[in-house]
């Protein structure tokens, strides 16, 4: 199952039905888990880990030296994919900085053709990059969250469990769980309801954060503020104590909310 043509150091450690397509070059310190797929002229290099039925399209480069001018190499660093993620044509996947540390890729990923994900980056589970997507170093993105076509995102910032970013969204600051963030500068729009829906949360949920989201958008009270009030009140939602945690732990400040008396008012039932 391996092209004559493909270069595979011997130290890789592959398993017996790993498939690795013409011209691509496999590192000594890579690591390949039971039916993994590579296409052509793929490279992995350095600590590179891809787990059981993983997916890497043609022209991919993985593990490769990150962008960031504070690096020191020979830093032992790597990069870390889940199981069941699927990994497009020539998308580039820089390893962490930092001694012991992975950039991760969660299970069960989509991540288009052409997109970046550098250095030092947590992607969660069933997340979905979309095509040209950039995702600048130390990037939080939560489980079965969505970035969109040709956006942007800064350093430092999260998005949460299923936010959904707009196409050519420019993300500047944390966007909430649950958020539909669209604009350049990203704005929160509205609540994720197709997102929430597909993901099984009832409607007593999708209500529920609907609430808490007009509570910090649309109520005047600073985020922050607004948060703590609906973590003060009894028997808050799962749902709303984790999007109200998210605010509160925000470092870079969460994306403000976007202009139009309509936003955010979508019936969720």
């Amino acid at each position: 199952m391996l092209h004559p043509t493909a270069i595979i150091d011997p130290k890789a450690r592959l398993a017996e039905d790993v498939r690795v397509g013409p011209g691509s070059v496999i590192g000594p310190e890579v690591e390949l888990g039971p039916d993994v797929e590579v296409g052509a002229h793929v490279v992995l290099e350095g600590r590179v880990t891809v787990a059981a039925r993983g997916r890497i399209g043609h022209g991919a480069v993985i593990g490769g030296t990150p962008q960031d001018l504070k690096f020191r190499p020979g830093t032992p660093a790597g990069v870390r994919i889940g199981e069941d993620t699927v990994i497009r044509e020539h998308v580039t996947i820089h390893h962490a900085t930092r001694a012991g540390e992975d950039t991760v890729i969660g299970a069960h990923c989509l991540v288009m053709a052409q997109a970046h994900v550098a250095h030092d980056c947590v992607i969660g589970d069933h997340v979905i990059i979309v095509n040209m997507a950039g995702l600048t170093g130390h990037v939080v993105v939560e489980d079965r969250a969505t970035v969109g076509g040709l956006s942007g995102v800064h350093p430092f910032t999260r998005i949460g469990r299923l936010a959904y970013v707009g196409g050519c969204a420019r993300v500047l600051q944390d966007v909430p769980p649950f958020v539909i963030a669209e604009g350049a500068p990203a704005r929160a729009r509205s609540v994720n309801v197709i997102g929430m829906r597909r993901a099984g949360i009832a409607p007593e949920g999708r209500r529920a954060v609907q609430r808490a989201f007009r509570l910090i958008y649309r109520s005047g009270h600073a985020p922050a503020a607004a948060a703590h009030a609906l973590l003060a009140e009894p028997g808050t939602d799962p749902l709303v104590e984790h999007l109200a945690r998210f605010v509160l732990a925000t470092r870079r400040g969460v994306i403000r909310p976007a202009a139009g008396p309509d936003a955010g008012d979508e019936d969720l039932a």
